[in-house]
């Protein structure tokens, strides 16, 4: 899977999780940026849990820790994705 149909995906996975139809994930979205207003710390580990359950992959804290946007998170299921 290439990483824009990752993005896609992750998206989708935002979408459902803060029932928020107008989200638009760039590479370069974070929770501080402020542009999605549900995205607190407790949704933020609904959506890795989430993600991690569609993609079928295994992240540990340090490698989440690493991410500083989304565009991180997406490089890394990527990178499993082709491992």
């Amino acid at each position: 899977m290439e990483f824009d149909e990752i993005l896609k995906q992750v998206n989708r996975i935002f979408i459902d999780i803060m029932d928020n139809e107008d989200i638009k994930l760039t590479p370069e979205s974070t929770a501080k940026d402020g542009k999605i207003e549900e995205w607190d710390s407790l949704n933020n580990i609904q959506v890795t849990v989430a993600v991690e359950r569609f993609f079928k992959v295994r992240f540990n804290n340090a490698e989440m820790n690493a991410w500083t946007n989304v565009g991180d998170m997406c490089r890394a299921i990527e990178t499993r994705l082709k491992g």
